[in-house]
């Protein structure tokens, strides 16, 4: 392998901040107790936000997985990258170059990704190899790497323990040491070196229903994931109504197919499977609070801790029954608003446990890390920096939040476009002419065609529709529903004010604002992708 060679015009000895970035996975904000969940023991992430800031309006751009995740490391709306599960492309070379990864390590930073990886990056998607080969250190597994990632994949077989976050906790350590243990691990450095800064990426996958589904409390967990949580009353979310008790959807059945909704949410319809996956989540939690716990133990220990900035944050949140409504993909609070903590051991004294109630997104964190490792922003970069948050300065980031859902498919999502400001938020719903699952279903059992090839797989023919849902709306396509909520008097969207005459005044501004962002957001000129689909793997797999 080819070490990477920096410029020759950095000091000898770079003085400039490192940075350990956690993403967790479906964290729906209020599940820590800095963001007022009273029952998960969340000790050290709760100590981070003493010591940080804590952004109290931070929001995703897509609640659902890929396009958020890849929306983070490039900085970009969905609308502008053009990836998501259903449009049958991955991630250019090109875009990839200005991603924060590639930034920081052609800036002089020694990088690592640990965990999870779920944004298809190159000709090939997954098996490109392209996200391998762009970490100086890289120990993650494609997809979901579930509970138990031995079980899915082999870069983890050398690791010690065998539940998700103490494997991912192996490799933060391992990258952070000189001793390089596991031998599953790529490496293009034998060592870490100690005159580079370094940038290392965590990426969970947890506590995402594919990993806290697959728990087994195996004899090797640890008793965190055993015992913690089953003795004590678990409560049902606020707005909790379980299926058999539903008189009036939440969104009218036109709009969202819940009927279609994929299965692996059934757990909502009832309060008993409802709450044992509250308490792995809960379990899951306490977890990840460990590692961080852990990681700043190996910081302190090190001499790293007095300039390494760790950033916390979620791709998205997660319906868990609220308005009997499961899984991700709306624009709703509970899906789109997370956690998002900012610790930087240069902090002004005054804002160390500072809560900011500015709007920011998680396209901001790549503009962030690279303002703070004084490196240029690209210019294909949508985030701003939140340096003058930290700093002292303040000010507005942006006067309103974007957020879109572009993942329009058989299992009944409708495309979904909303605009908020600190108080008002508008939401936007177009037609879903889709194939039903259900139907997609009864014809796979019938052909004996598999059924993931059936629901999953997209083919060329996708691509064309994928673009028209992200254009259509551009060129007057007309919503088929409208939602109007005052976040002030009803953080929990219960009241749709749309045909409110008393709200008219503010459905006429976010109209506006509305159109105004979609078009910022979307930008110029095509997405830098590639074809990745079913018929693109053949040729390449045959190649």
């Amino acid at each position: 392998m080819t070490v990477l060679l920096f410029s020759s015009n950095l000091h000898a000895q770079d003085s400039r901040p490192n940075f350990i970035f956690v993403l967790t996975d479906d964290q729906s904000y209020g599940m820590m107790g800095c963001d007022g969940n009273e029952l998960t023991h969340t000790p050290n992430l709760d100590q981070l936000a003493r010591e940080g800031v804590f952004f109290d309006r931070a929001y995703v751009t897509s609640a659902i997985c890929t396009p958020s995740r890849i929306s983070i490391f490039l900085s970009q709306y969905e609308r502008k990258h053009g990836v998501n599960f259903n449009s049958g492309t991955s991630v250019a070379p090109d875009a990839w170059k200005q991603s924060y990864p590639v930034l920081m390590r052609d800036g002089g930073y020694y990088t690592g990704y640990v965990g999870k990886n779920h944004a298809p990056i190159g000709k090939g998607g997954y098996q490109s190899g392209l996200m391998e080969e762009s970490f100086d250190y890289f120990y993650a597994g494609h997809g979901h790497i579930r509970f138990y990632p031995k079980d899915v994949h082999d870069i983890f077989e050398g690791a010690e323990y065998d539940t998700q976050v103490e494997i991912v906790n192996e490799g933060a350590q391992d990258f952070l040491s000189n001793e390089h243990r596991l031998e599953g691990a790529v490496r293009f450095l034998d060592e870490r070196p100690n005159d580079k800064p370094f940038c290392l990426s965590i990426c969970l996958n947890l506590p995402h229903g594919a990993g806290t589904s697959t728990m087994q409390m195996r004899k090797s967990d640890d008793e965190i994931y055993k015992t913690l949580y089953r003795d004590i009353d678990i409560p049902l979310p606020d707005h909790y109504v379980a299926k058999a008790d539903i008189q009036t959807p939440k969104l009218p059945a036109n709009v969202l197919h819940a009927q279609e909704r994929q299965t692996g949410y059934d757990y909502v319809d009832q309060p008993d499977t409802l709450k044992e996956r509250v308490i792995r989540q809960m379990q899951a939690m306490t977890g990840i609070d460990r590692m961080i716990g852990n990681l700043r133990t190996k910081l302190e220990n090190d001499g790293l801790d007095d300039n390494t900035v760790i950033i916390f944050c979620s791709d998205h949140g997660l319906f868990m029954g609220q308005h009997g409504l499961g899984g991700k993909a709306l624009c709703y609070e509970q899906t789109t608003h997370v956690p998002m903590i900012v610790f930087d051991p240069q902090l002004p004294a005054v804002l160390r446990g500072a809560r900011c109630n500015e709007l920011v997104q998680t396209i901001d964190i790549a503009a962030t890390m690279l303002d703070l490792a004084e490196i240029e922003s690209p210019s294909t970069f949508q985030g701003k920096s939140l340096r003058p948050l930290l700093s002292g300065s303040g000010g507005e980031i942006r006067p309103y939040v974007f957020t879109e859902n572009l993942w329009v498919t058989h299992f009944g999502n409708p495309r979904i476009e909303a605009v908020q400001d600190k108080r008002w938020k508008y939401i936007r719903y177009y037609e879903n002419q889709r194939t039903p699952a259900s139907l997609k279903l009864k014809v796979a059992k019938q052909m004996g065609i598999p059924v993931s090839k059936m629901l999953y797989g997209v083919h060329d023919n996708e691509i064309p529709v994928y673009r028209h849902h992200a254009e259509s709306s551009l060129q007057g396509e007309e919503p088929i529903y409208e939602e109007l909520y005052d976040l002030q008097s009803d953080p929990d969207e219960l009241s749709n004010l749309i045909d409110d005459p008393h709200s008219a005044a503010e459905l006429q501004r976010l109209r506006a604002a509305w159109k105004a962002e979609l078009t910022k957001v979307r930008g110029e000129g095509p997405p830098k992708v590639l074809r990745y689909t079913v018929e693109s793997e053949k040729n390449y797999k045959s190649k």
